[in-house]
């Protein structure tokens, strides 16, 4: 994913950490009011840290976004790095077609067959209201020590970093 300076110098942590991580656990809520997960490709953060996602103007996230004042959250997973980011912002649909055309790429044939000229093909823009982050400061290795560590001892491991980052 591109990843581009951050103007929030708080968000270019949260930025760096996702850089890496093609797909997002993006979350809404559905008619009945459960919370409803799904993987989607995060194409691009923004300098604002907007995230950018293609979808399809019928799916239902697109209805469970409008019905819920557009709220969303997004979790990124690196599990080999222990890094984990979670973001609350609001989504809007957007037909933009040369932002489409900018983000476009390859592996996005395989969910829009019809190409970028598609007008299934939308845009879902992220806007980052806040972003917590959990990112191992250690290699995998030092992490298995201090847990051990932790349960011969029963004090809870320092594991790195936890912050929250608002925008």
């Amino acid at each position: 994913m591109e990843t581009k300076p951050q103007t929030n110098k708080k968000l270019e942590k949260v930025a760096d950490l996702i850089g890496d991580i093609r797909i997002a656990m993006m979350t809404t809520v559905d008619e009945q009011g459960n919370l409803v997960s799904r993987p989607m490709a995060a194409l691009q953060v923004d300098e604002d840290g907007t995230i950018w996602f293609f979808t399809q103007r019928t799916s239902p996230k697109v209805d469970q976004i409008d019905n819920n004042n557009k709220h969303v959250n997004l979790s990124f997973a690196d599990v080999g790095d222990a890094s984990y980011v979670s973001i609350a912002g609001t989504a809007e649909e957007l037909d933009d077609r040369a932002k489409i055309d900018e983000l476009w790429n390859p592996q996005a044939k395989a969910w829009f067959p019809k190409g970028k000229d598609d007008p299934e093909l939308i845009l879902l823009k992220v806007n980052t209201h806040m972003a917590e982050y959990w990112s191992a400061s250690s290699s995998t290795m030092v992490r298995l020590v201090q847990q051990a560590t932790a349960a011969v001892t029963g004090n809870p491991p320092k594991m790195g970093e936890n912050e929250k980052v608002y925008n």
